[in-house]
């Protein structure tokens, strides 16, 4: 079975969908998926897995819908694909809190126009395949940017993690790949 990463859009931040770690853990378990591990309770999973990324995404998906009540979309990416976002992130330099990843479904289109109105002078923007990394170096929470992300990166679902906790799934995708 090869290793995997699912990352779940907007779970466990603010006031919006709950899910437990150990509920999200039961709920892979059930789909078949072995070796599965949480890491920080917003929506991120390593577990091993056969089949496409999409289907296991959307095997994923229904089996929150049904427990939950609601839509949550999930992004299911090779262990992999979160080794190389690690290594290849253009900001590693900076601290890993002011640094997020957006990790994108799918190819976006970028309203330049919107982001020139929302990005401050000490923010970069870099976007790549699959992945979009924002350097706040004045803090995320204050970023108009990020706050605003969907409206700059238009055409995709995205997610986003700090660096922080990419660097740590990264970790753990490495030890298992190993």
């Amino acid at each position: 079975m090869v290793l995997k990463v699912a990352l779940l859009r907007g779970v466990n931040v603010g006031a919006g969908r709950r899910i437990a770690m150990a509920e999200l853990r039961a709920l892979a378990a059930g789909l078949g998926w072995r070796d599965i591990r949480t890491v920080i309770a917003s929506g991120n999973l390593l577990f091993r897995a056969e089949g496409p990324e999409g289907a296991l995404a959307s095997d994923l998906e229904a089996a929150l819908g049904q427990a939950t009540g609601t839509a949550i979309p999930v992004l299911v990416l090779p262990a992999a694909r979160m080794v190389a976002a690690a290594t290849d992130c253009p900001f590693a330099g900076a601290p890993g809190s002011r640094v997020h990843g957006f990790f994108l479904w799918s190819k976006p289109e970028v309203d330049r126009s919107a982001l020139r109105a929302l990005r401050a002078p000490d923010e970069a923007l870099v976007i790549g395949d699959g992945l979009a990394w924002l350097h706040a170096p004045s803090g995320i929470a204050r970023s108009a940017l990020a706050q605003r992300m969907a409206r700059v990166l238009t055409g995709t679902e995205m997610t986003a993690r700090n660096l922080n906790t990419i660097r740590k799934l990264a970790d753990l995708a490495q030890a298992g790949l190993d």
